[in-house]
């Protein structure tokens, strides 16, 4: 990970290690060097930037200086407003912009923000373009060729504009819409949109595709994002889905990357449920490319048991989904994702798409007419406990002897039977420890084990 920039994006508390002035000298940065790329390459007229934004508060005062920043370094910025994370990616690819600038901190409570950058491809910003932003936030910027001190002002006819361009975001509703190969006449969906991006989007999708739809934490207040919502607190739609009767129903993050599913009985089905449903499905019809599915390292030992099964090869990566899309890339796979609900299909775009999985997941179900229950028949989720611990310093943890100690203790009782992970969040101030082994019990008190080294040792924050 970078200076700022870590594996999804520049995040912290607004205005406390993510400030005002980060976006201004950020939007300063890509309007200057789009700008100045364009130029070099003889092409006439400003850079164009994509902007959206979820529905935190602070997603507005960072918008605002984002868009000082590009303007006043002669690029012109284009507003989605807010809207879920993969359709910025989607704008970018398929309207010819230089670059998309997303503000969203994701699954994290509302006080944190972020801001995610893509290429002009699409994909998330290549990592030498933001190790040059990093250095121009610590004033070390060198770049074409010279030293920079500060980025010049646009002048006169130079300085950019802001343009309302919600109808990009429209764009992208009828892009779900196409996707809908099935009538949804009939089904009873439920959608919990954790008072985020897919507040407005998702339902339009769905009514359109003709199901009754539910829909719970759609009123966003600029606090209440991902608040005992979402795809981060899956039991309020477990209790909606069984007390309204439904067919199914599905949870999305405050950017609308991920997505969880609850079946008809209420059951949980998480990312590796659904790489396993949509493997399978792939798999039958000749669409698995390689025979691969691209995984995390926190995916489940059940998941490897049931590809084992259905003898379909599988990768591991590093946690994050740019990670999952690089190996994706690179050995021309078409499906990846990670426990937590990112889902790749590299057809259809490069990030995950929380509403693009839910509809892929009712595609299966119209297709072969079996429930979501059924779906998962086959794959045994082995006991899996994850337990975060918010801390001042994550490498001093990960370097504690005695917190290495107690890990090695732990993989030493477990031997074959399961396997432990201590980890540093790539997205918030947190270790994450997780236990996998033969009962859930046991793999609480192991977690429990490694928490109490780091609060004895004083990290907590």
């Amino acid at each position: 990970m970078g200076r700022y920039f870590g594996t999804d994006g520049f995040r912290g508390e607004a205005n406390v290690t993510l400030t005002a002035e980060h976006a201004f000298k950020i939007g300063r940065f890509l309007g200057w060097y789009y700008c100045k790329l364009r130029r070099r390459a003889g092409i006439e007229g400003p850079a164009r930037v994509i902007i959206g934004k979820d529905t935190r508060r602070s997603s507005y005062m960072l918008e605002a200086n984002l868009v000082g920043g590009l303007v006043a370094s002669g690029a012109d910025a284009y507003l989605l407003h807010v809207t879920a994370i993969p359709s910025v990616a989607y704008i970018v690819r398929t309207d010819g912009f230089d670059c998309g600038v997303m503000v969203s901190a994701s699954h994290n409570p509302y006080y944190d923000n972020g801001i995610k950058l893509f290429g002009g491809n699409g994909e998330k910003m290549d990592d030498d373009v933001l190790a040059l932003i990093e250095d121009y936030l610590d004033g070390q910027l060198t770049a074409f060729g010279r030293s920079w001190t500060e980025l010049p002002l646009a002048q006169r006819n130079r300085v950019g504009r802001s343009v309302d361009y919600v109808s990009g975001r429209n764009r992208y509703i009828g892009y779900l819409i196409s996707m809908g190969l099935y009538s949804f006449q009939g089904m009873k969906v439920g959608l919990d949109c954790a008072n985020g991006s897919s507040w407005i989007i998702a339902k339009a999708v769905f009514d359109a595709l003709g199901a009754t739809t539910y829909v719970i934490n759609a009123e966003p207040n600029g606090y209440n994002i991902n608040e005992n919502a979402g795809s981060n607190c899956i039991e309020v739609l477990q209790r909606f889905v069984l007390e309204n009767r439904l067919d199914v129903g599905f949870a999305y993050d405050g950017d609308a990357d991920r997505c969880i599913c609850v079946d008809e009985r209420g059951g949980i089905v998480t990312g590796d449920h659904i790489l396993y449903i949509c493997a399978s499905y792939m798999k039958e019809r000749g669409l698995l490319k390689e025979n691969t599915v691209v995984t995390t390292v926190l995916s489940n030992a059940g998941l490897y048991r049931a590809f084992d099964k259905l003898e379909i090869q599988y990768a591991r990566t590093p946690v994050g989904d740019k990670h999952v899309y690089d190996y994706m890339r690179a050995h021309n796979c078409s499906l990846g994702g990670e426990q937590n609900g990112h889902i790749l299909f590299a057809k259809y775009g490069s990030s995950g798409d929380g509403i693009l999985t839910s509809l892929k997941i009712m595609e299966i179900m119209m297709d072969t007419g079996k429930p979501l229950s059924k779906l998962c028949d086959g794959f045994e989720f082995y006991p899996q406990v994850v337990r975060s611990i918010r801390v001042a310093n994550k490498e001093a943890v990960l370097e504690d002897p005695d917190v290495k100690a107690v890990t090695a203790q732990v993989a030493d009782k477990l031997k074959d039977a399961g396997r432990i992970l201590v980890r540093a969040s790539g997205t918030e101030p947190m270790i994450r420890v997780m236990v996998e082994g033969p009962k859930s019990a046991l793999c609480e008190s192991l977690v429990a084990d490694v928490l109490d080294v780091i609060r004895t040792k004083g990290y907590q924050s």
